[in-house]
């Protein structure tokens, strides 16, 4: 495995009009790793996750992808992204045709990036769905006549069917079921292995992020407040703002009144 890192992330800067979304964001991605971005809603980590796609443009800094500079809105550096980076939703429906199969809109990104057959990619559709434990029966399926958890499975199967190299997964299970996440979660964990793809995982779910990831950064107001190993943050957590992410979750004993007192002390103007 290379020593290079797949994805190179330098002084990431995105305004929206006087309001700074992203402030001087930072970080590597090794091939095969996992990382998470951690923080609640505002604190930049899905503007970041989009600009990693190319959803947004930065305002400044630099996204390297296997070394070289992802810039433009070309089509040619359009598709030179995704063939290298894709992305899956934490609701994959509106991504799909809803008047195209599920085995139709996998195969389409093949036929955009890679050469080959109709029946080459459709042996590789009967691959991915096998993959991700989808039958034949749902790839032939409408996108409506899935459950929420199989249509992520197929979403999960189109980003992997061009074979890039990360994966941006933004709130990918937070509107599924609890049994579901589990399930999942386990195929992303075995995909990874398998496939040596890369990840990185957005989420304000602690526990989610700690079965998935192996490091993680946490965001607060657009900036990084925290990085490290991802069992390393949530057992020994170095700043104010991730304790108190941690002291959020309920559990038993839960003092609410501290909670909001930590939360005043971080925001003393809120």
């Amino acid at each position: 495995m290379t020593s290079e890192p797949v994805l190179a992330v330098s002084s990431l800067v995105k305004r929206f009009g006087d309001v700074t979304a992203v402030d001087g964001v930072g970080f590597e991605l090794m091939p095969g790793a996992s990382l998470g971005i951690v923080g609640e809603s505002g604190s930049g980590k899905t503007t970041t996750a989009r600009i990693l796609a190319g959803l947004d443009a930065p305002t400044s800094g630099t996204v390297l992808l296997d070394g070289e500079p992802v810039t433009g809105r070309s089509r040619r550096a359009r598709l030179r992204r995704a063939r290298l980076l894709q992305m899956i939703f934490q609701d994959p429906y509106g991504s799909f045709d809803p008047r195209q199969s599920i085995a139709a809109s996998i195969a389409e990104p093949m036929r955009l990036h890679l050469p080959g057959t109709a029946a080459d990619r459709r042996a590789r559709v009967a691959e991915l769905l096998d993959q991700v434990g989808l039958s034949e029966r749902a790839g032939a399926s409408l996108p409506r006549d899935l459950s929420g958890g199989q249509r992520q499975r197929a979403a999960i199967a189109r980003a992997l069917g061009i074979r890039p190299r990360v994966l941006v997964l933004d709130e990918a299970v937070a509107a599924l079921d609890v049994s579901i996440q589990a399930q999942i979660l386990t195929l992303l964990d075995g995909l990874r292995r398998d496939t040596g793809i890369a990840y990185v995982f957005v989420s304000h779910d602690l526990a989610v992020v700690r079965h998935i990831t192996d490091t993680a950064v946490v965001m607060r107001h657009g900036r990084i407040v925290e990085r490290g190993d991802t069992e390393r943050i949530l057992r020994e957590p170095r700043h104010p703002y991730t304790r108190l992410l941690l002291d959020s979750i309920p559990v038993p004993g839960w003092d609410l009144d501290r909670v909001a007192r930590d939360r005043r002390a971080l925001d003393p103007s809120s």
